[in-house]
């Protein structure tokens, strides 16, 4: 019963299928009410541009608080449904539910600790995030290797996946992760020079960040019939991220979120398949910052984060891609394609919608001086930190 109460809202709010949605199911429940939340506030906030402008910017700063506020609880409450809807099934509950929610336990009390020992400038700082860095990373790394198993021996166990002629290739989902995995550790470690330290603002706006992107990925704009969906904006929290504070802060929230994705709607028949589906996938995200240091681009931030998040939405698209071709290509036998490389890209390619959805957001965003001007002030606050000890120790000699 429990069950079944829990499995008729989620239904009802998110799928597209079956009449579930408005509009004899074209758009989800939860998607229609939130596009309607937004051009409320939209609307709102033009009025009150027009009608009494010096008023304007503290109602657009609001107007981010409440919708933020929103998409929050309506994430979490949509999460909720999840959990309680799958809970019958103990397994899924045990070895997935569980220990990502250790994990995400374990990084809020690691975050918590973390700050204020920064914040009373503690000797023990820097010993500590080695070693709460270090449980939270062993907690992870369990926990995806859980999530393998019990999505590797569920789901696969009919041979449907691996018949002759599929193309299932366990060799080419491996050597494909493996070469995503290495092109992202060596963009980070080659062209990230950003040195600050991921300190209690960077840990705040990446909590933040992140859950954004995760309850906007509930409002799904439409479905795809195997998997795969267009949301309203999801990446683009994520890749401002990513733009502010460089690739190895961005690829870390976009492998905590690609982790969150799993968890909120798998499908996984192999772990390399996992991989490359949710953190590989997600994690290219991160990417967004990319060409943020470019200096011939300077005085136009739009452009180097247009251009970061085409690549990295590109890179998100590849790892799909292998996904399509090396694990889903019974997929494409059953609707009469040949090529499974041209199926895989072409059903693929919905990732370009997302993209292009968060781009123009993105660009009008940059385009703003206000918000341009917010990015500026913390880069500033960030280089008077770091030069206040300087500065105390010349005034003591």
């Amino acid at each position: 019963m429990n069950n079944l109460l829990a499995t008729y809202p989620i239904d009802f709010l998110t799928d597209t299928e079956d009449g579930n949605g408005m509009f004899g199911g074209a758009i989800s429940v939860a998607a229609f009410v939130t596009l309607c939340v937004l051009a409320v506030v939209v609307i709102a906030d033009l009025i009150v541009f027009f009608a009494a402008r010096k008023y304007a910017k503290k109602t657009v700063g609001y107007s981010f608080i409440a919708f933020t506020a929103y998409a929050l609880l309506g994430g979490i409450l949509l999460l909720c449904l999840k959990i309680a809807k799958d809970s019958a099934k103990k397994r899924l509950v045990q070895l997935v539910f569980i220990p990502v929610l250790v994990t995400l336990i374990l990084c809020l009390i690691s975050g918590v600790c973390l700050f204020v020992l920064y914040k009373k400038n503690s000797r023990l700082s820097a010993l500590m995030t080695k070693i709460l860095g270090g449980v939270c990373g062993v907690s992870l790394v369990v926990t995806l290797i859980l999530i393998a198993v019990h999505f590797s021996t569920g789901v696969s166990g009919d041979g449907y996946y691996t018949a002759d002629g599929s193309n299932f290739s366990q060799a080419g989902l491996y050597v494909s992760a493996a070469l995503l995995i290495a092109a992202a550790i060596a963009a980070a470690f080659l062209l990230d020079k950003k040195k600050e330290p991921f300190d209690s603002r960077t840990i705040s706006y990446a909590g933040i960040c992140i859950a954004l992107s995760f309850a906007l990925s509930y409002i799904k704009l439409f479905r795809l019939p195997q998997g795969g969906s267009v949301t309203l904006l999801s990446m683009l929290p994520i890749m401002i991220f990513a733009y502010a504070f460089g690739l190895k802060k961005g690829l870390l929230i976009g492998l905590i979120y690609g982790i969150l994705q799993s968890v909120q709607d798998p499908y996984i028949i192999h772990p390399a398949q996992f991989l490359l589906d949710y953190p590989i996938a997600y994690t290219m995200i991160g990417l967004t910052g990319l060409f943020a240091e470019l200096k011939p681009l300077k005085n136009v931030p739009q452009v180097k984060f247009a251009l970061g998040a085409v690549v990295a939405g590109t890179l998100r698209f590849t790892s799909h891609v292998f996904s399509g071709v090396f694990a889903f290509g019974a997929y494409a036998i059953d609707a009469g394609a040949t090529n499974f490389w041209a199926y895989s890209l072409a059903y693929n390619s919905v990732v370009f919608v997302d993209l292009a959805l968060a781009v123009v957001a993105g660009v009008i965003l940059f385009s703003s001086k206000a918000f341009r001007s917010a990015l500026k002030l913390d880069a500033a606050a960030q280089a008077d930190k770091t030069e206040e000890p300087a500065l105390i120790a010349d005034e003591n000699e």
